[in-house]
């Protein structure tokens, strides 16, 4: 009897040293959307690779707010990750703007080229701010999506334009470049063009079609104005509460899922394009000289971006490692 009583002891003690850690992971990508999908297939095998003792509970759609909210809310410890983009990803290391500065990166090898140079410095940033950052993930390429034409610069600085609350250094370089920038969340973009606040969104087109903004930002100019890159973060608090084989093996299993869908997300922008002509939205294919009119004015805003939108030093750093690239 005594016997029997020391295993059951012993297999109560065995489940109480295998808590379930639980982690709350925010994400503005709607439900249904490739994106969401990714998240729901990593819990799934987060736990079977882990025994159950890590359950991953995914809250999509932006339904706890913005990016900056889903910072502040793991902050404050009432969410544990996040699946974030440029603008989230700031709030923690202002280090990943490399990635959003205008006209920089022609295409993905370009930003592949620009993350395998900048990833310990950023990973390290993040550590020092209180998260880790499980994996790069692409989120697609910002264009501007208008009320009425937009072709060149000047006929942007004619349109209330939204820019991420937030982002006051943003803001700011918009307004010294001559544009209206109206500073909102990104759950209030569509609101925002409802009710006339704002004539233009600097989007990416999934995110366009998905929320249906295309019915009244109904113009499009086709250029790769930036990047919008995401990643997955965790705070490391919560992180820390795992075993080292289990983190080894749940950024194995990130990395694997984010890889398998990279060719669909990648191709996604150019297919949202295509599914919104076909409802109405008018797209401007841009010139190679209209191009240039749209670099020129980037390089006379230059003095505005270095040192104001982001630290001299680190706007060095891009054009070094941009120079650097092999052709």
């Amino acid at each position: 009897m005594k016997k029997i009583i020391f295993i059951v002891v012993c297999i109560c003690i065995c489940n109480l040293s295998a808590k379930k850690v639980i982690i709350k992971m925010a994400s503005l990508a709607p439900e249904g959307t490739v994106y969401h999908g990714m998240l729901i297939e990593m819990g799934q095998q987060w736990k079977k690779a882990t025994n159950g003792e890590v359950i991953l509970r995914v809250y999509p759609g932006g339904i706890i707010g913005d990016e900056r909210d889903m910072i502040r809310k793991i902050r404050l410890g009432q969410f544990h990750a996040a699946a974030v983009s440029t603008e989230g990803l700031h709030e923690i290391n202002p280090d990943v703007y490399v990635f959003a500065l205008p006209l920089v990166y022609d295409n993905y090898d370009d930003v592949e080229w620009m993350r395998s140079q900048m990833d310990d410095r950023i990973r390290t940033g993040m550590i020092e701010n209180g998260f880790e950052l499980l994996t790069w993930a692409d989120v697609g390429w910002v264009h501007h999506f208008s009320t009425e034409p937009v072709i060149l610069p000047d006929d942007l600085k004619k349109l209330k334009m939204f820019v991420w609350a937030g982002g006051y250094k943003g803001a700011e370089l918009w307004k010294k470049g001559g544009f209206q920038p109206v500073p909102l969340a990104s759950t209030d973009i569509m609101p925002g063009l409802q009710t006339g606040l704002i004539q233009s969104a600097s989007t990416v087109p999934i995110f366009a079609l998905s929320q249906q903004l295309f019915g009244i930002a109904n113009y499009l100019l086709d250029m790769k104005w930036g990047l919008l890159t995401g990643a997955l973060i965790i705070d490391s608090k919560t992180w820390n509460r795992i075993k080292p084989e289990y983190q080894k093996e749940m950024v194995s299993i990130a990395k694997r899922i984010i890889d398998s869908k990279k060719d669909i997300i990648r191709d996604g922008g150019e297919a949202a394009i295509s599914a919104m002509e076909e409802y109405g939205l008018k797209v401007h294919r841009q010139t190679p000289d209209e191009l240039k009119s749209w670099k020129d004015f980037v390089s006379s805003w230059e003095d505005e971006i270095r040192g104001g939108y982001i630290p001299v030093e680190l706007y060095d750093t891009v054009q070094e490692i941009m120079s650097r690239k092999p052709q």
